[in-house]
C-alpha cells in the first residue's frame, strides 16, 4: 500500500509522534512517502533519508512575545486557511501522479480527496480556548469537525480508557453539543519516537546531568524560554543540559560554567539524557508528554506551559493534579 503521511508544521511535536507511525508502515511492507514543510519535513527526512518528500505549502507560524496569543492565532487564521487550501490543490496533483492508497494527515486540515482513505490525527477533539473565550468553544468543534468530517477516519494518539489517557479532555470530551457530526474515531495509543528500540549504544550517555532541558516551540517563545533557563542556570552548581530543538543549525556544543547547550541531539542521544537526568523541564506540549511518558521519566518533569497556549496550560495543570492523585494514593 502507497502512504502519504505529513504532519503539521507547528513545532517539531507533530513530525516526532510521526515517526513511530511511519517506522510501523514500513515494518508491515507500506510504502510510505513524506510530504510536510520546514522544521517537522526536515526532522523526518533525517529520520528517514530514503523515502520520498513531498513539498506541501509553507506555513510559518510566530507566536507573540506576550502572555497572550489571541492575538497572533488570529492574524494567523487566514495564512492557515490559505496554506490548507493550496494542500488540497496540491494533494489533488500529487494523487492524480502517485495515486496514494492511503493519506495520514498530522493536523493538515487539507489533505483530504474522495475515493481514498483519508485520516485525520488529532489529540484535540476538545478545542481549549483562552480564558474570556471559553463561550466560543462550541463554535470551534464544529468547525474543527467540519475539517474532519471530511476524512474517512480519526485517529486519536491515547489511551481510549480515560483512567490511563494522558490527554485528558482534549481528546475525551464528555459530550459534543453539536448535532450530525460522523464521527469515526479510534484510539491507536499514545505514539511515540521512544517507544522504538534503541539502535546502538548511544542511548548511554557518556556524561549524564542532573538537570536536562528540552526546548520547543515557535518563536519568539522557545528564545524566551532559551533565555530565562540561561539565567536560571547561569550560577548554577548542577550539571544542567540544554537542548535548544534547532535541528536546523549544525551540531556544536557551548560550555558556560556547569551549563552545557546544544541545538540539536538523536534520538538515542535524547533518549539517553533523559532516562539519567534526576530533573527534566519541558514545555507541555502532548506530543513531549507522551515522550516522557513512554520513557517512564514524567514525574521528573516540571512542564512550563507556552504563555497564552491555552491547550498546554490545561495540559500542565492536569499532569500536575494526577501527580496530586497518585501521592495521595500512596500516603494513605
Amino acid at each position: 500500500m502507497l502512504v502519504l503521511v505529513s504532519p503539521l508544521n507547528w513545532g517539531l511535536g507533530h513530525a516526532t509522534r510521526c515517526i513511530p507511525l511511519i517506522q510501523r508502515l514500513l515494518d508491515e511492507g507500506h510504502q510510505v512517502v513524506l510530504g510536510g514543510d520546514g522544521e517537522s519535513l526536515m526532522l523526518l527526512r533525517r529520520h528517514f533519508p530514503k523515502l520520498s518528500v513531498l513539498a506541501l505549502s509553507p506555513l510559518n507560524l510566530r507566536y507573540s512575545r506576550g502572555h497572550s496569543q489571541v492575538g497572533a492565532m488570529l492574524r494567523a487564521m487566514p495564512r492557515i486557511l490559505w496554506s490548507s487550501l493550496q494542500d488540497h490543490r496540491l494533494l489533488r496533483r500529487y494523487q492524480r501522479e502517485y495515486g496514494f492508497e492511503m493519506i495520514i494527515s498530522d493536523n493538515r486540515f487539507g489533505l483530504y480527496t474522495p475515493g481514498t482513505r483519508c485520516v485525520y490525527l488529532t489529540h484535540q477533539l476538545h478545542i481549549c480556548l483562552p480564558d474570556g473565550w471559553h463561550w466560543l468553544e462550541p463554535l470551534a468543534h464544529a468547525l474543527h469537525a467540519r475539517i474532519y468530517n471530511r476524512y474517512a477516519e480519526v485517529w486519536v494518539p491515547d489511551y481510549e480508557d480515560t483512567s490511563r489517557c494522558l490527554s485528558g479532555a482534549l481528546s475525551h470530551p464528555e459530550k459534543f453539543k453539536i448535532k450530525n457530526l460522523k464521527l469515526k474515531i479510534t484510539y491507536i495509543g499514545p505514539l511515540s519516537r521512544f517507544t522504538l528500540p534503541a539502535t546502538s549504544d548511544s542511548s548511554t550517555p557518556t556524561k549524564t546531568y542532573d538537570t536536562v532541558a528540552v526546548l520547543s516551540g515557535l518563536e519568539p517563545q522557545r528564545s524566551l524560554f532559551e533565555q530565562q533557563l540561561r539565567e536560571r542556570f547561569a550560577h548554577s552548581e548542577q550539571e544542567v543540559l540544554l537542548v535548544q530543538g534547532l535541528i536546523g543549525r549544525p551540531r556544536t556544543t557551548i560550555h558556560r560554567g556547569h551549563l552545557t547547550v546544544v541545538p540539536h541531539l538523536s534520538d538515542n542521544e535524547m533518549r539517553g539524557a533523559l532516562l539519567h537526568a534526576h530533573h527534566i523541564i519541558a514545555r507541555s506540549g502532548y506530543s513531549t508528554i507522551m515522550d516522557l511518558a513512554a520513557l517512564g521519566v514524567l514525574d521528573r518533569a516540571e512542564l512550563i506551559p507556552t504563555p497564552g497556549q491555552p491547550e498546554q496550560i490545561y495540559l500542565a495543570r492536569a499532569i500536575d493534579e494526577a501527580r496530586g492523585r497518585c501521592r495521595d494514593g500512596r500516603n494513605a
